[in-house]
């Protein structure tokens, strides 16, 4: 930046590369300005822009860093999806369904639309529309000869059906990811997957990560420690989970995922919190883990339509009982069942929520 006071990249990389994923979202926002007043036709400084205003809650901001991306005749493949969470994050049904219908006539965006749409139903519990949407995503992907983007619309499913308790098919999509490929988010997903369904192909994929990729900072101080602290944690040692889970804490709040149109769907954000809070679940520490799935839903900006951001109402309220806070326990589960009012019945922690909320009458 010294010696090139008039070139927007390094600002827009110190920005999107650094600061975004150390989750330090104010100085990500104040190095983006810069970038844009350089170069106002910059065009994924906008979609960087108006990411960074969602992860502080400024969900208006982020729609007038788009609205300037328009007045200015610029576009991208994220804008669309962008515009697509913005509806969502607002309850705003028809404005979601117009940006889908647009993004059908642009190529291009048809698998990350897709993938959007298949985030946005899994959240409100109508799982067998996500499946389609997914494969969906998949297909366009495959069709198009990119092996690893439909790898990772394929751990993005496994991980949904693995925080929903699909147990078999969690595991049979996660298979199939690492199949296609093994970039590092793909393996991750597979690899947190396969650990929330107890399987041991978890630990083979975490070590192959490490001895990958042993410099990558994402690897080496989030992806590795949460897939390590959940194998101690399916070991019965919550202690060493929460331990393991220490190096995770500066980077937490950050982008957590790489791939495509993830980052803007909140694809991975947090989950190193959550495997926190069901390590204090585990250890009967109530307290300690409603803070954790607390911090869930309080950063809707980060979490975006990311499923763990649904979940996380149901181990909160678990959190609540193993406090002996009745109130606060059903208040939770009423809040993910009002979420999951019009969701499929047949969704293992939908049903365990009726009868551990009946439970507490």
């Amino acid at each position: 930046m010294q010696a090139y006071p008039r070139v927007p990249g390094p600002h827009s990389l110190l920005s999107g590369g650094v600061y975004s994923y150390l989750g330090k979202y104010e100085k990500a926002v104040e190095e983006l300005g810069i970038a844009l007043r350089i170069d106002p036709d910059f065009s994924i400084g906008y979609s960087l822009l108006a990411a960074d205003y969602l992860a502080l809650g400024r969900t208006a901001e982020a729609e007038q860093a788009l609205q300037q991306a328009s007045k200015r005749k610029l576009d991208n493949p994220y804008f669309n999806v962008q515009r697509y969470v913005i509806a969502f994050l607002e309850g705003d049904t028809v404005g979601m369904k117009r940006v889908a219908a647009q993004s059908r006539e642009k190529p291009g965006v048809d698998d990350w639309m897709s993938n959007a749409e298949g985030f946005v139903s899994a959240y409100s519990g109508r799982l067998e529309v996500a499946r389609e949407m997914s494969r969906s995503a998949a297909d366009f992907a495959r069709n198009s000869g990119r092996r690893d983007a439909e790898a990772l619309y394929e751990a993005d499913a496994a991980l949904r059906e693995a925080l929903f308790g699909n147990v078999a098919a969690a595991r049979q999509r996660a298979a199939r990811a690492v199949v296609l490929s093994k970039s590092r988010d793909v393996a991750y997903g597979a690899a947190f997957a396969f650990a929330l369904t107890g399987d041991s192909r978890s630990q083979q994929l975490t070590d192959e990560l490490s001895r990958r990729l042993p410099e990558d900072t994402t690897v080496r101080f989030v992806y590795a420690p949460t897939l390590s602290a959940f194998l101690a944690l399916n070991q019965n040692r919550p202690s060493k989970a929460v331990e393991l889970l220490q190096t995770a804490i500066p980077y937490e709040l950050g982008i957590a995922n790489g791939g495509g149109s993830e980052p803007i769907l909140g694809a991975g954000s947090l989950y190193p919190a959550y495997v926190r809070g069901l390590a204090y679940l585990a250890a009967h520490r109530g307290a300690e883990a409603a803070v954790e799935f607390q911090k869930i839903l309080d950063h809707r900006g980060i979490v975006i339509c990311d499923p763990v951001g649904v979940v996380a109402h149901v181990q909160l309220a678990r959190a609540y009982a193993i406090s002996g806070n009745k109130t606060k326990a059903k208040s939770a589960y009423q809040d993910f069942l009002t979420l999951w009012k019009d969701a499929d019945p047949d969704i293992p922690i939908l049903k365990q929520a009726h009868v551990e909320s009946a439970n507490l009458n």
